[in-house]
């Protein structure tokens, strides 16, 4: 067995906190340092040190980040960016020319649908809205010309769930790319290329980083032949992760797995005190049995995530009043870090896509559940509903 077989063997907790993290050689410092600078001496015209000679095109820190996420997601190149849109816009255009058709699902993140609606449509390409909870409505919303399939699962904010390895058939069938955007889950509850995704893309702002203290984005995939061209798009269009904002992003990950377990612990707590609270009309969560996706996330996820999102009996009013009145649940965007968060997406993270199919509930509430203290959160919830 080689030492490449054995490393991918591994546990997950295990790679999370060695994949990419090789001990300095010239101290032997444990954790990668942060390689602060911008160019590299050679050692004579095109000799080039360990293959870097300009931090855009490739620099040591990023490049441990990178062998990491490609190690957790089970792909052959991982690529880290300066943000998950700045990831999503380089997938986009490798993979996309104009004339091209893309399916996208008719509840994803707003900074993704805005991508597509106002600037990747302005450049010819055409876009379809899909349920993609159900694999009839992603048939039949493929064109002659759909090229990719936009997934997320769960996705944003209403915790829907798709059944990734069913929508890759289709998707395959008809010579498009499956793209799965794994941010709520993590790749330690959720591995989309095992289950027939083409790429996968998080925002490692939210969980992977973890601490609500750094921005950015990665891509992975196992096709060898696309992740050259991937490589190329991230060095000519140059959004990538700069090192230290890598170096974080490494560190958060190191914690991953004994982090999504209490977020998933905790946001199960608090999806079944909302169930039962006679102030809420309805509850998104993955692992209530009740959740029409249930049974695929209970095949397809180890755990049902920190994301929890509720519709108050009240109204829009009354649900922005929820967001006032909570303590502990700090009022505020993005999700995914160690404190829990509470907001509003009609009004904040999904105003972009108001009027559109992806419209979200005027009483919707989301919430990223973090790892305080299960008993602290629910007491907190409880007095803000009232």
């Amino acid at each position: 067995m080689t030492h490449e077989q054995s490393r991918q063997e591994r546990a997950f907790e295990t790679l999370a906190i060695h994949a990419g993290n090789t001990a300095d050689p010239l101290t032997g410092a444990v954790v990668p340092p942060i390689y602060q600078v911008s160019t590299y001496k050679q050692d004579g015209v095109g000799g080039l040190r360990g293959g870097y000679e300009y931090s855009r095109s490739a620099n040591p820190t990023r490049t441990a980040l990178e062998e990491n996420l490609a190690a957790l997601e089970g792909g052959r190149r991982g690529l880290a960016f300066a943000s998950g849109l700045a990831a999503e816009d380089c997938l986009l255009r490798t993979l996309l020319s104009p004339g091209d058709h893309v399916v996208i699902p008719n509840d994803a993140y707003g900074g993704t649908f805005r991508l597509f609606a106002k600037v990747v449509s302005r450049w010819g390409v055409e876009w379809s809205v899909a349920d993609t909870s159900d694999p009839a409505s992603v048939r039949a919303a493929l064109t002659p010309r759909t090229k990719v399939v936009w997934v997320e699962t769960p996705s944003n904010p209403l915790l829907g769930i798709t059944d990734i390895t069913a929508v890759a058939g289709i998707a395959h069938a008809a010579g498009a790319k499956l793209v799965v955007d794994n941010t709520f889950a993590s790749p330690y509850l959720q591995q989309p290329i095992a289950l027939g995704a083409d790429v996968v893309v998080h925002s490692t702002t939210k969980y992977m980083g973890g601490h609500s203290d750094v921005v950015g984005g990665a891509l992975i995939t196992d096709d060898a032949d696309l992740a050259d061209e991937l490589v190329f798009h991230q060095n000519a269009m140059g959004a990538v992760a700069g090192p230290f904002d890598a170096w974080l992003v490494l560190r958060g990950i190191k914690t991953l797995a004994v982090r999504m377990d209490r977020h998933s612990e905790n946001a199960t707590r608090v999806a079944d005190m909302l169930t039962a609270h006679p102030a809420v009309a309805q509850v998104f969560y993955p692992g209530l049995p009740e959740h029409a996706g249930h049974e695929v996330a209970a095949k397809q996820m180890k755990a049902f995530g920190g994301m929890v999102s509720f519709r108050v009996k009240g109204g829009e009013e009354a649900a922005v009043e929820v967001c006032n009145r909570a303590q502990l649940f700090t009022l505020g965007e993005s999700l995914g870090g160690v404190e829990s968060l509470i907001e509003h997406p009609g009004r904040m993270t999904h105003a972009s896509v108001a009027g559109s199919a992806l419209e979200v509930p005027a009483d919707l509430v989301r919430l990223s559940v973090g790892i305080e203290s299960g008993d602290d959160l629910l007491a907190d919830l409880k007095q803000a509903l009232g």
